[in-house]
């Protein structure tokens, strides 16, 4: 009786989906998050009537066969790396990349990680920072004396004084984008990795290989559609639904077998 076994699969299949749109709503509000997609594919066949054998009988070529499935499997889980809608902060140091693109972050390993968060603030020494106390590639310091801040849309960083000096260029937020984001490792806290499946980081600076632009004052929401997700979910509950009552028919069928005397 195999479709206890196909049953369970796609149990076990529908439980993975509701897990990533689990996550997906609990993510609703993180900064530039990007949801998750579950796909499936179909497991391996076991061939009863390959097609195109000879017919043992007339010697005609069968044309359908019989091939029969033995259930789902999780194809893959990957985030669809689409912008999110841009909020007004009005803060010197919220930053969203209007575009495609990743900034450049580095782990206290010296590892080169990538974030769509633009939430940077300012560590005990005025190097700007990462949400988590990461610095951005090129350790931009601002002086203790600045005013504000001025990030200009080609990533340019200028300091702004309050006694009438010029502003003080303290460096350049690049942009890094990928050939196939999908490929990248999510590693939690908003960072992902350069993976063989992503290639090689491109560009490096804004408008460059298809790079976005920064919009300073500006926080990316994050772009899951709630609406759309609770489709999925109950899209999904049923799917379970249905899976569990093909398992029962196959153990009140697997039931009646026993009963025959």
């Amino acid at each position: 009786m195999n479709a206890l076994n196909i049953a369970a699969t796609g149990m076990a299949a529908q439980q993975t989906r509701v897990s990533t749109i689990a996550n997906n709503i609990a993510n609703m509000s993180t900064t530039a998050y990007a949801p998750r997609r579950a796909a499936f594919a179909d497991l391996f066949y076991r061939q009863e009537v390959t097609p195109g054998v000879l017919s043992s009988r007339t010697g005609t070529i069968v044309p359908g066969g019989i091939q029969l499935g033995i259930g789902v499997r999780t194809a893959s889980v990957v985030a669809e790396q689409q912008q999110g809608s841009l909020t007004t902060t009005g803060g010197d140091l919220d930053i969203a990349i209007e575009g495609r693109g990743f900034f450049d972050v580095e782990l206290p390993s010296g590892e080169t990680v990538y974030t769509r968060d633009g939430r940077f603030s300012l560590s005990p020494d005025g190097t700007i920072v990462t949400a988590e106390g990461f610095p951005i590639s090129g350790g931009i310091a601002v002086p203790e004396v600045a005013r504000s801040v001025r990030v200009t849309p080609d990533g340019e960083v200028f300091a702004v004084f309050a006694d009438g000096t010029p502003p003080q260029n303290l460096g350049i937020i690049g942009i890094t984008t990928f050939t196939n984001d999908q490929g990248l490792e999510a590693l939690g806290g908003n960072l992902f990795r350069e993976t063989e499946a992503s290639g090689p980081p491109l560009g490096g600076f804004a408008g460059l290989d298809g790079a976005g632009f920064m919009r300073q004052g500006f926080l990316e929401d994050s772009s899951v559609d709630v609406v759309a997700e609770i489709a999925d979910l109950i899209e999904a509950q049923r799917g379970y639904e249905l899976n569990s009552k093909v398992m029962t028919a196959a153990d009140e069928m697997l039931a009646a077998t026993t009963r025959i005397r």
